[in-house]
């Protein structure tokens, strides 16, 4: 297998954007803030914000903090990677937050110190990532995908929008095009045929295209008039796939055009994420 080759100064200075964002944003906070709960069940600000600092901290070979995960106990930990990401979680619980951003401007440092000066053969070298053997570059693309969505998971917590146009909603966007195959064709189960066409739009915007055949593929171009258009915000589009807004949420600014019933199937199903 040969891993996806990505943009190694592209993705990391999205990895650096997206940090640097956060950053600014926790330094803002008041203690009460980083206990607000964030949409993600179980976790507050503190908690999003140890988990990004928990997947660096692997990836710098720190050790992994010796924490016992009583599942019972944490409903919403469902898998061994809910369970692998609650170490650094409950870790980091008991600290301060000002302890916590001292942690986080460490590693990230080192992070970007370590991306930086990666040879170009072992960015593009195959590894584990979240989706099976990839390069180190599409794991970074996912990296820059997961603290962008966190990121907006703390300001939908404290109720301060941003960061939706940029670098990092680019190349989040760009990680997020390859599961529409799968969204349009495993989860919703379209049938052969059908031609499937998302208008994303915003400063963010760009339009996905996804054909069904043997299987549903993402395509550059459709090869005849859409099946059906689905129509809405990038950013809204973003947090629908990423389970945290849900199709009745956001109904009222998605617009269907063609076959409703198979749009909306899609748009019930596009929450792929774990």
């Amino acid at each position: 297998m040969t891993g996806t080759e990505i943009p190694k100064d592209r993705t990391i200075n999205a990895l650096a954007s997206v940090w640097s964002s956060i950053r600014d944003l926790l330094e803002t906070l008041t203690d009460d803030e980083w206990a607000l709960p964030s949409p993600l069940p179980g976790w507050d600000v503190q908690a999003n914000v140890a988990h990004i600092i928990g997947t660096e901290a692997m990836l710098l070979g720190e050790p992994s903090p010796e924490e016992n995960i009583d599942r019972d106990a944490a409903t919403h930990v469902r898998n061994d990677i809910g369970a692998f990401n609650e170490v650094w979680v409950q870790a980091l619980a008991a600290r301060e937050p000002a302890e916590v951003l001292a942690i986080w401007d460490d590693f990230m440092a080192r992070r970007l110190t370590d991306l930086r000066e990666m040879p170009l053969e072992e960015w593009n070298a195959e590894t584990m990532t979240p989706v099976g053997r990839e390069s180190y570059g599409r794991f970074m693309q996912i990296r820059v995908f997961d603290c962008w969505f966190h990121e907006q998971d703390i300001r939908a917590a404290i109720g301060r929008p941003g960061h939706l146009a940029g670098q990092a909603v680019v190349v989040t966007l760009d990680e997020m095009v390859g599961a529409m195959g799968f969204v349009v064709g495993k989860r919703a189960g379209a049938p052969e045929g059908s031609r499937v066409r998302f208008e994303l739009t915003g400063s963010s915007g760009r339009v996905i295209d996804v054909e069904v055949g043997d299987r549903a593929v993402v395509v550059e171009q459709l090869s005849a008039d859409p099946t059906v258009v689905i129509s809405m915000d990038a950013v809204a589009f973003t947090r629908l796939c990423g389970g945290r807004l849900t199709l009745a949420d956001l109904r009222s600014e998605i617009t269907i055009t063609g076959d409703t019933a198979l749009g909306e199937t899609i748009l019930a199903n596009a929450n792929y994420t774990i």
